[in-house]
Parts: structure tokens; sequence; C-alpha cells
């Protein structure tokens, strides 16, 4: 079923090329898996990425996270553990050889289910750096993504067989060289799990004034500790993360609901428009109104996540 010379399944790029027809993001008929295509190369964009595992099936792309960037193609996926706000960039693609690939947000409660029931352990070590990481492809797990891809030429099956497929996903990447990252999350007693729930917390009340040491306390850690393993994994500090939330927020604010500055400004926190124009400009690299005018007339494009 493999190539022996890549070592991938045979028409991976295929499939998504049949159910893929232009650039873009798309959802499919299986929970949590969406396929994407770009024709060109994309300078780094703005995203977050969620939990989940990223596969290349034909280009290269690109992940900067705090500065350190993450470089994937066939031979290597991307995974995260955490809510990560990065920059997304497509290294190699063109209208004949279009950048495809996957994207597979990751069922926590599954990945705790495979460890329980697999006798697998925790990891309550410290955090296996970033709650992002490249692995290396193993032919188990490159076999069941072929095979959660094949279902989408088989819709009827879908219901029946996604839920078993996507269960043997997660088992293997709980066995690639990944799973330190994927494991240190589940560990309830442990720093990485801690640090979930206060992104959690802060991905809802983004817009409420942010206290560390109320922050710390709410997931049972010192005020040093959190700041700390907050920044070991995310690479960066949690006001920065707040920040980070209240402006990509704005930004949808402005453009699906038409709010002006001002009041998108407000909207998610900020008690100063001109405050809110300066850290807006800084992060996506121009001024509010004309970044919207840009992603509305189609001059930049915004990368989903991955």
């Amino acid at each position: 079923m493999t190539n022996a010379r890549s070592g991938r399944p045979p028409n991976l790029a295929s499939i998504i090329d049949r159910h893929v027809r232009q650039s873009g993001d798309f959802a499919t008929p299986i929970a949590g898996l969406s396929l994407f295509r770009r024709d060109r190369p994309v300078p780094p964009s703005v995203c977050m990425i969620e939990p989940s595992m990223v596969l290349v099936a034909r280009g290269e792309k690109r992940l900067w996270v705090g500065g350190e960037g993450y470089c994937y193609d066939p031979s290597r996926f991307m995974v995260s553990s955490l809510d990560l706000p990065a920059n997304s960039e497509v290294l190699t693609a063109s209208v004949h050889e279009p950048c495809v690939g996957l994207v597979l947000k990751l069922d926590v409660s599954m990945l705790a289910e495979v460890i329980a029931t697999g006798g697998l352990a925790v990891s309550r070590d410290r955090p296996a750096g970033q709650g992002v990481g490249i692995g290396t492809m193993s032919a188990a797990l490159l076999d069941a993504i072929f095979r959660l891809l094949a279902l989408l030429d088989e819709p009827v099956a879908i219901s029946t067989l996604a839920p078993l497929v996507l269960r043997e996903v997660h088992y293997r990447l709980l066995h690639s060289d990944q799973a330190p990252r994927l494991r240190q999350i589940m560990a309830i007693d442990g720093q990485g799990y801690r640090i979930a729930r206060a992104i959690d917390w802060l991905k809802i009340n983004f817009a409420a004034p942010l206290r560390i040491d109320e922050l710390a306390s709410r997931v049972q850690m010192s005020a040093p500790t959190f700041h700390h393993h907050f920044r070991q994994l995310t690479a960066m500090s949690p006001l920065q993360y707040q920040k980070w939330l209240r402006l990509n927020e704005a930004r949808r604010l402005m453009l699906s609901e038409q709010l002006d500055v001002s009041r998108a400004a407000f909207a998610v926190g900020y008690e100063s428009p001109s405050q809110f124009s300066r850290e807006y400009g800084r992060l996506f690299g121009t001024a509010p109104r004309r970044d919207i005018e840009q992603l509305r007339n189609g001059t930049i494009e915004a990368i989903a996540p991955g």
C-alpha cells in the first residue's frame, strides 16, 4: 500500500485533489478533518493553531511560533498540543503542483481514553519544549491517515468507520515521536494540563482585565511558576496571549460584523482606540482600516490554521 521510494501511501495528494478543486480551506464530512490547497507561495499570516495534526501531502509549509520556524512537507507532520498563536506560510506551491494537505483537530477526550485503555503512561516530566513540534511519519500512522481520507470517496461508510479510524490515528500519534508533547497535556496533575486550563479560561474571558495572580491560583500554580510554564509552552506571556486573542477577535468583528475601529476596540476590552490601533499594526503589519480593506479586496490572504 506504500510507495517504496517515498514511504507514503499512494495517491494521498490525489485524494485531496479530487475533493479540493480550488485554493482555500474546506471542511469535510469527517468530524475534525479539513483539507487545504494553495496554488502559490503565501507569506506568513497570523493564525491560531488548535490542538491538531497537520499533514502536507504535496508542497511545503512553515509555522512560526515565538520566532522559531517549524518546516514540514510530505515527510514530516506538525502537531500542536495547545491553542497557540502562530504565523503560517506556504513555501512551495504552484498552479500545476499546488500545496495540498489536511488538518485534523485532536480529540482530547479520545486521547485520554486511548491512554487509559491502552495502559499508556501520561507524562509528568517537565514540558517537552513548546506546545508544537514536528514529527516523523511512521508507516502505521500514514496507513491510518490514508484510510481516513479514502472514506471521503465512500461517504455512506463515514458514520460507521470514521470513528474507528480516528481512534487509530490518535493511538498512532501517541506512539509517535511526538507522544511526550501530547501526553503531558493529559496529566491532570501536570503543568501542561494546568496551562491548557488557563488557556481555555483566557479564550472565554479575553476582554476581562487579566490578573496573573488570580489566573495562576485558578489553575493551582504560583504566579512565577505559572508565568514560566506558560511562556515555555506558548512562547509568549499570558498578557501577550490575551492581547493576541483581543486583536484577532477585533479583526473578526470588523471583517464579519462591520464594526468600526473604535467599537471593535472597546468590544474586546481596550480602553483606548489609539493604543488598539498601534498594537493592531504591530501584529498585522498595517492599520486596522487598511487591513480590513485588503482582506475584503483579496489583496492579502488569511491562512487557516497549520
